[in-house]
């Protein structure tokens, strides 16, 4: 789902905006591998997870 980076947050985590919901998202291994900074207001590609749908992967910056 793509969304907005709202905040960054301690421990390496982002609160992502998507479709008016707030998620609590950590940045996946392809853009963490290669160094991709994400800042507030970049608009992001995000994996959530099928239990909790409150938390996700950033997986691609857009």
């Amino acid at each position: 789902m793509e969304g907005v980076v709202a905040a960054q947050l301690p421990s390496g985590l982002y609160a992502v905006t998507v479709e008016g919901a707030r998620v609590t998202a950590h940045i996946g291994g392809g853009v963490e591998k290669n160094f991709v900074r994400v800042l507030v207001g970049d608009r992001v590609v995000v994996e959530l997870t099928p239990r909790d749908l409150t938390r996700g992967r950033i997986v691609r910056k857009l």
